[in-house]
């Protein structure tokens, strides 16, 4: 049986991730998954091989070492890594996190990178039905007319569409929209790319044995 280790940037990712794992795969928290929120996504350390700076909590800050203490794990055990692209050039990025882990030794279990594009609130924004059924009176036509996955400011899009100024928005309002809408989103047929590949993602990980997903 496989366990997945999900490291996620923070609390307000934690909802989505929740809820993909368990409606649309049917895995049971602490038994077949656990979710680590991190302080933020951070910037990956130069030296891979180094100690972490413990006041830099960061995703990729504590990644490597985060990795590292993972080399122990026996091969039923799996690492998905979900990190924001933000403003970053995707594949930059992915190639970056897959160098990382090609320069750690030993590699330890098998590890899914997937990169949010450009964020997670990318995946709410591309469901505009899940929007209206957790808040009927969102204004959803807000939403840019764009394709899915836009760099369009995403946290920012769906604080105006909820009625909310992004300016006086915290982290636990994003975790409170998150935690709203997720259950509701269509995770048979997402409308986001990076959504789907995500499940794409996790699918073959649950199915097949990969060192490393790229």
């Amino acid at each position: 049986m496989t366990f997945l280790e999900i490291l996620v940037e923070g609390g307000s990712d934690v909802p989505a991730v929740k809820e993909i794992l368990e409606r649309h795969f049917g895995l049971q928290e602490d038994l077949d998954f656990r979710i680590h929120p991190h302080k933020g996504k951070g910037k990956l350390p130069q030296n891979p091989l180094a100690r972490p700076n413990p006041r830099h909590r960061g995703l990729l800050d504590q990644l490597p070492a985060k990795l590292r203490s993972y080399s122990y794990l026996t091969e039923e055990y799996c690492v998905v890594v979900l990190v924001d692209a933000d403003k970053d050039n995707c594949r930059e990025l992915k190639s970056d996190l897959l160098r990382i882990y090609q320069d750690i030794h030993p590699h330890g279990p098998r590890v899914l990178f997937r990169i949010a594009i450009e964020e997670t609130e990318s995946w709410f924004i591309a469901d505009q039905r899940a929007i209206k059924v957790a808040y009927p009176g969102a204004k959803v036509n807000k939403i840019p007319n764009t394709p899915y996955d836009s760099i369009i400011g995403s946290w920012e899009c769906l604080a105006d569409v909820l009625g909310k100024d992004p300016r006086k928005c915290v982290g636990e309002d994003k975790k409170e929209w998150a935690s709203k809408i997720s259950p509701y989103l269509d995770l048979d047929s997402p409308n986001s790319p990076s959504l789907k590949a995500f499940i794409d993602g996790i699918e073959r990980l649950l199915s097949i044995d990969n060192v490393v997903d790229n």
